[in-house]
């Protein structure tokens, strides 16, 4: 079968080639992927800006169609149709993050795509407390973005609250941030999204799922926007989905007093911080990383009662034989979620 391999270490390093099949253990569960998303953290390992442990074929956020099972295997069968959580393809289950369900910081952990082979191909082998039953309602391609979805339910949901009628500021209309995006307006939050002039569609589609303003910042003075909107206080909260650097300082200097900044976009990069402001508006400071067990049982529950709407994100379906093509429109910042599917 056909896969996408980061075959070495350095920049770039991506080929499509030709790799054995995986084979079934007792144990395991193999995947027929139907539709798999490119996501920033494929970029940063493309980039090498990820840690990652070629070679592997890469891609982490999939649904597919269960073909084998194996005998030790008690809930998942063929046919199920699956998403999958990529973090835990292996954790050592003994270190106090794991007992916690806060898989992410395991030393151990590897995690589907970048540590074990991924979801840029036909077939995954994957472990039972990896794979989720798709909702009857839920067409494959929506449910490609659970583990996306995933990452934007703990920022908004988790870390700290939201409540109706607050001022948030969300710096980055890509598809982490149009998650988010969608999470607070549910929650009645009146929300600011910033992008530059490339990201013309992509806060287009912000508009559409209810942001009460969009500023390309390239061209619009977001100061004067937010002094308008909150009179002259500052935004209540601000997330930053972009990676960009340049974001960082701009969201702190948007925060009010007391305000509460999230970082969710990986940078990949130093940044020069205005660490005063943190001091002297008393700023409450998280970082979301991904994701943990609590946070995907949230996300079955949101997934099962149709409770976002996740359609218009997803902005184009391409086949994996053309992921140059697909990569180059990801960094065009001109598309929302780009599914790739197998096409050989």
């Amino acid at each position: 079968m056909k896969a996408l391999m980061k075959t070495k270490s350095g920049f770039g390093n991506l080929e499509l080639l030709d790799i054995p099949e995986p084979i079934c253990d007792e144990t395991g569960i193999k995947i027929k992927v139907h539709y798999t998303g490119i996501c920033g953290t494929d970029m940063h390992i493309y980039h090498d800006s990820y840690e990652n442990y070629p070679p592997v074929v890469i891609g982490h956020e999939f649904s597919g169609e269960v073909v084998e099972s194996g005998k030790n295997v008690k809930h998942i069968h063929p046919g199920d149709r699956v998403m999958v959580l990529p973090s835990v393809a292996w954790t050592c289950k003994k270190c106090t993050y794991c007992k916690q369900g806060m898989y992410m910081f395991c030393k151990e952990r590897r995690s589907i795509g970048s540590g074990v082979h991924g979801s840029f191909t036909e077939y995954v082998i994957v472990n039972e407390e990896m794979v989720y039953k798709i909702p009857p309602t839920l067409s494959m391609q929506e449910a490609a973005l659970a583990e996306p979805l995933a990452c934007a339910v703990q920022a908004v949901e988790e870390l700290t609250e939201f409540h109706a009628g607050e001022w948030v500021l969300l710096s980055g209309p890509g598809p982490i941030g149009l998650l988010c995006l969608s999470l607070l307006v549910a929650k009645g939050c009146n929300v600011i999204v910033t992008g530059t002039s490339q990201d013309v569609k992509r806060l287009k589609i912000a508009t559409e799922l209810g942001a009460k303003v969009v500023v390309d910042v390239f061209t619009e003075n977001l100061e004067e926007v937010i002094r308008e909107k909150t009179d002259c206080q500052g935004v209540d909260a601000a997330i930053e989905c972009s990676g960009a650097p340049s974001a960082v300082n701009t969201c702190l200097i948007s925060l009010k007093k007391l305000g509460k900044y999230i970082q969710v976009g990986i940078i990949g990069s130093e940044v020069e911080m205005d660490i005063d402001s943190i001091l002297y508006k008393q700023i409450k400071f998280f970082g979301s990383y991904a994701h943990s067990m609590k946070t995907w049982d949230k996300v079955q529950r949101i997934l099962t009662t149709n409770s976002l709407n996740l359609r218009p994100i997803i902005t184009h379906v391409v086949p994996l034989s053309e992921w140059n093509r697909a990569f180059e429109m990801f960094n065009s910042k001109e598309t929302g979620k780009i599914l790739m599917y197998y096409d050989y």
